[in-house]
């Protein structure tokens, strides 16, 4: 989907400026543990699906609005992955806009419609094998996210704070 009216009214406030966004991506397994991936257009690099999370919007429902709007899929959500952010989360559009994503990562399962690429926001759509990675240009932190998702099925991930408070 184009840019949202929500995002077009802030980038009208603060043009191409740095904006944290808060956003969801859902990992999307088969029966042979590959995942669902997406080469976006805008960057041209595969990413797994997601997006932001639009204003009151819950972040189960952006998810799977999302999953369906860039792959054609319907999925059920089964469980949290985990909770991202950070530099390696940031990106830099072709228009020059910059966003800091704050990411909540579900992993879901498929229960219905056609795999395919959207056409505007996504150029192509594959099931992905962990082996595969290396070969296709990815966003900068799809590696540690689906890395996270493939070791550690069993538990939600979140990355350590780097920050400590003053001691009193």
């Amino acid at each position: 989907m184009p840019m949202s009216d929500y995002m077009r009214s802030l980038r009208e406030c603060v043009g191409s400026r740095l904006l944290q966004i808060p956003s969801v991506t859902v990992l999307t397994f088969d029966a042979e543990e590959r995942v669902v991936m997406v080469r976006h257009a805008d960057a041209e690099a595969w990413t797994t699906p997601g997006g932001a999370i639009e204003p009151q919007e819950r972040p189960a429902d952006a998810a799977i609005r999302e999953m369906w709007e860039e792959t054609g899929l319907r999925v059920e959500l089964t469980r949290v992955i985990g909770v991202y952010g950070g530099p390696e989360f940031t990106t830099s559009y072709r228009n020059g806009d910059r966003v800091s994503f704050t990411m909540i990562v579900f992993e879901a399962r498929t229960i219905g419609g056609t795999l395919r690429p959207d056409g505007d926001e996504t150029l192509d759509v594959r099931w992905v094998a962990a082996d595969e990675l290396s070969e296709l240009h990815l966003q900068p932190w799809a590696p540690q996210v689906l890395h996270n998702a493939w070791a550690g099925r069993d538990s939600a991930r979140f990355d350590p704070p780097l920050e400590r408070l003053p001691d009193d």
